[in-house]
């Protein structure tokens, strides 16, 4: 997490460090966000994977271009103790949520959230992200209304698709396109 805050990237080992930072400046160098890396899978089939974004969304090509970058980086480095599988992508609608600048970012939207101990008697949480105050993400849980979490106590978080706000927005914008047509 940004500014020394730990939380979901607690135990990052120096190969998982290693790979945010080759990963970082692949995604970088071609003006895409790095939202965030993965070293799983054990010692005998490990898998990198790697989630890149961009406003309007990451196309093939994005994807593409950083794996040849990482790929390259890693098998001239040679790092990893045995045969690896890349894999490069798109962080999804119901993206993860890494650090503060995710909470900031994306102030407003419907999400889950599930802490390592119980803040206010418990540890899941599911409701809309209400912004960030210093190291606390305020969060408004639809059962029990609105919550300080310290960043520090986030185990995991994602945004939560809302499907019938996504049908209306649709919908929305059918409609403005038929506008614009009949002008």
């Amino acid at each position: 997490m940004e500014g020394g805050s730990r939380g979901v990237l607690d135990g990052e080992t120096s190969i998982e460090a290693r790979l945010r930072e080759i990963a970082r400046r692949a995604a970088e160098e071609r003006g895409l966000e790095l939202v965030h890396v993965e070293f799983a899978g054990g010692a005998r089939a490990p898998v990198v994977r790697v989630f890149i974004d961009k406003p309007g969304g990451v196309t093939h090509e994005d994807c593409s271009e950083v794996s040849t970058h990482v790929g390259t980086v890693l098998d001239v480095e040679d790092f990893i103790p045995s045969t690896y599988t890349l894999e490069v992508s798109s962080p999804g609608l119901e993206r993860g949520l890494y650090g503060l600048g995710d909470f900031e970012k994306f102030a407003g939207r419907p999400a889950k959230m599930k802490t390592r101990n119980p803040v206010g008697g418990q540890r899941n949480f599911r409701g809309r992200i209400e912004g960030v105050e210093g190291e606390e993400i305020l969060f408004e849980d639809k059962t029990t209304g609105r919550v300080r979490v310290p960043v520090s106590e986030v185990a995991k978080a994602n945004l939560e698709i809302d499907v019938e706000e996504e049908f209306r927005l649709a919908e929305e914008r059918e409609r403005q396109k038929k506008a614009d047509a009949g002008d």
